[in-house]
């Protein structure tokens, strides 16, 4: 008889399979699977989780140093993105009635830069001269304002403090070494002028590429997602596109007809720089639904110290093109753009502009009917869907 214990061993039945003793035997020796490591694991070698996480936020910090630089790349294909979608809807035009897409580029940007150089050679050199006279008539109209019934009854309600306020503006917008400071100096000036050139010119090439790739692009982007919502994320795409096209196209319409109303009340009424105050009120009104009313209230305070009776005029009538614009011409004008509530138009322009200045106030409102097309059209019916 031997002394060694039993071991335990497989026994296998007559049939050749395993028992079930065995079966269980085995169950019994399981490894049970590995569990996940905890967090507070890693904190056992501190100085690999402290490497770790210093990587990640020197990471972050050197992405958002390199977004920072590149914020002036970013506008400039923000602007001709945008001026492409704007030219599109012109190119389609064209498209459809039998010109090619290349000749309809052609078409566009000729007329496109014509327009701009008419407006250098017609326009500029007497909104520079309209400048340059307005700062030398700048003590004769504050002459002649303290002189009015207006001046009159402002110091009679605020005292002289008026007067002396009217004086330290005088003083300070003739003495050239604020208006330097203001600038940043004649270098200054010239550098700003030269890189605004050199950045129309960019945005202008880009947008020549945007809008010949514009199909390309969107297909592209389709392509990006799953196959089975292609056909949902095409015809949102194009309504987004159209939308966006059809809102800048309005908006330039829009900003023109203000500018030619602005021209001929100024000439009408008597009121200087006719020419400037155009330009202004084009600038001024391409900021959506808040710029007509910023412009209307600017140039009234300025027709002010020329003539209060006309600067009365002038308010009322602009005040009546507003009513006609809002009520006429934007539904004709804007009738292929996404519509947006009017609270959301405002608030986006705010944030858009407060961010990105005229930029930010332009993109705010197609951005807000993308999303809000996005959130009607994919968020709600999926919300719908579940039970």
């Amino acid at each position: 008889m031997s002394d060694e214990s039993p071991t335990p061993s497989s026994s296998v039945a007559p049939d050749g399979e395993t028992s079930a003793e065995t079966v269980a035997s085995t169950d019994d020796t399981i490894t049970p699977a590995p569990q996940r490591r905890s967090f507070w694991v890693g904190l056992n070698q501190p100085f690999a989780v402290g490497f770790a996480v210093t990587l990640g936020a020197l990471a972050a910090l050197l992405l958002g140093l390199a977004v920072s630089n590149l914020a002036t790349v970013i506008i400039y294909i923000s602007f001709a993105l945008f001026a492409a979608l704007g030219l599109d809807p012109i190119v389609r035009a064209l498209e459809r009635k039998g010109v090619g897409r290349v000749w309809g580029m052609v078409i566009v940007y000729v007329g496109f830069l014509l327009v701009i150089a008419g407006v250098i050679l017609l326009i500029m050199p007497t909104v520079v001269a309209q400048i340059a006279q307005f700062i030398r008539d700048i003590p004769s109209m504050i002459n002649d304002f303290e002189k009015s019934d207006a001046f009159a009854w402002l110091q009679t309600n605020f005292g002289d403090q008026i007067g002396s306020i009217l004086k330290d503006v005088e003083t300070f917008i003739l003495n050239p070494a604020n208006i330097a400071s203001i600038t940043g100096g004649v270098l200054a000036v010239g550098a700003g002028i030269a890189t605004a050139i050199s950045g129309i010119i960019i945005v202008i090439v880009l947008s020549l590429y945007f809008l010949a790739s514009l199909n390309t692009i969107k297909a592209s982007f389709v392509r990006l997602t799953p196959a089975k919502s292609r056909a949902k994320v095409t015809e949102m795409t194009e309504q987004i596109t159209d939308g966006i096209g059809g809102y800048l196209m309005g908006m330039v319409i829009l900003a023109f007809f203000n500018s030619v109303v602005a021209f001929f009340l100024h000439l009408f009424l008597g009121l200087p720089f006719p020419a400037l105050m155009a330009v202004i009120a084009f600038c001024i009104t391409l900021i959506p639904l808040i710029g007509p009313v910023l412009y209307w209230g600017i140039a009234t305070i300025i027709a002010l110290f020329t003539d209060p009776v006309a600067a009365l005029i002038f308010a009322a009538l602009y005040l009546i093109y507003m009513q006609l614009e809002a009520y006429v011409l934007t539904p004709r004008v804007m009738n292929r753009a996404i519509s947006v509530p009017g609270s959301l138009v405002v608030i986006g322009a705010l944030v858009g502009g407060t961010l990105l200045g005229l930029l930010g106030a332009l993109v705010a409102i197609p951005i807000t009917a993308s999303i809000l097309l996005i959130i009607k059209q994919v968020v709600i019916p999926r919300q719908d869907a579940k039970l």
